[in-house]
């Protein structure tokens, strides 16, 4: 499904992604859940870690590859059946590539 996700980006979109792995975790790390600020009983479906394109080319060396991650039980909390899990999957895909390009939450909220 994430494969289908990033297959299904547009492709100025996918010419644009560089340097970024995606893979799938079954949930996150207690590192993760306290790096994001994230509190007990919320849910993280995904989660990008990196240097967002935006800050690229600022004295930062050669960076390791960015990373996004899709944690399958903050998907499955959300939707229950295969279509609604798609889709669930397909907006985490497009929002943690948007934190990739330098987008705030505050400015995804705002679209």
């Amino acid at each position: 499904m994430v494969s289908r996700a990033l297959a299904g980006l547009p492709s100025r979109v996918k010419e644009r992604l560089k340097n970024v792995v995606v893979c799938v975790e079954q949930a996150p790390s207690k590192e993760q859940l306290k790096e994001t600020g994230t509190r007990k009983g919320d849910i993280l479906l995904g989660l990008f870690e990196g240097i967002p394109e935006t800050e690229w080319g600022k004295g930062l060396g050669a960076p390791l590859p960015d990373k996004i991650t899709i944690f399958q039980e903050g998907i499955e909390h959300f939707a229950k059946t295969r279509e609604e899990v798609e889709k669930e999957v397909a907006d985490t895909v497009r929002h943690e590539v948007a934190h990739y390009f330098g987008w705030s939450d505050e400015e995804l909220e705002k679209m």
